[in-house]
């Protein structure tokens, strides 16, 4: 077994910038139509994502509304060491009158609002950990948020989706992963599909 596997990964055979691929993204029915629900429980930035957010602090104060606080040493909980996020650190949000501090009473980001007003890419201030979901990186690899979806009573409740996991978060792959690492997973998901087709392998969302 490979040194940086653990019993997590150890089935994973495939590897994109650093990270192992949990295939059922590739099969996993998904479909999004909720109000900001996943929002509702905090979120958690990396350590230099939450100071990044800290220092454009005029800019989201200005952007708030009557639900959100604008005690800015109360939007962040207390940093703990976490491998799954670059710096090594993850800090949660703080939940404000039941959702996170930086979701507005129309269930909008307050973060992508100041980066679409700006012009610049709406992603620009919000934690990674944010774009991805329902997708997420848990010990060294990138897979589905189960345990937070099971938790929210909207979240992917249309059992009629024949949308895949892979298919509705393309634009966040493509923007967690590069063009380079979104075309390395889509090769990877081809030689899965067909794999599972061949009787070669089990869909492991099944």
């Amino acid at each position: 077994m490979s040194e940086d596997k653990n019993e997590f990964t150890k089935d994973f055979t495939k590897k994109i910038n650093g990270l192992y691929i949990d295939p059922q993204i590739f099969t996993y029915k998904f479909k999004c139509s909720c109000p900001g629900e996943c929002c509702y429980y905090g979120v958690f930035a990396d350590l230099k994502e939450a100071q990044k957010i800290l220092s454009i602090k005029d800019k989201i104060l200005a952007n708030m509304d009557g639900t959100q606080s604008k005690n800015v040493d109360g939007w962040f909980e207390e940093e703990e060491e976490d491998e799954d996020f670059e710096s090594g650190f993850a800090v949660g949000t703080e939940v404000i009158n039941g959702k996170c501090t930086f979701l507005d009473k129309d269930g909008l980001c307050t973060l992508q609002k100041i980066a679409m007003q700006e012009g610049e890419h709406k992603w620009k201030y919000k934690p990674i950990y944010c774009v991805l979901f329902p997708l997420t990186t848990y010990e060294g690899a990138l897979t589905i948020d189960e345990e937070h979806m099971d938790r929210l009573p909207s979240c992917n409740v249309d059992s009629k989706t024949q949308l895949t996991m892979f298919e509705a978060c393309k634009e966040e792959l493509i923007h967690f992963l590069g063009e380079e690492g979104f075309e390395e997973l889509k090769n990877y998901r081809e030689e899965y599909l067909n794999e599972i087709n061949m009787g070669v392998k089990e869909d492991v969302a099944k």
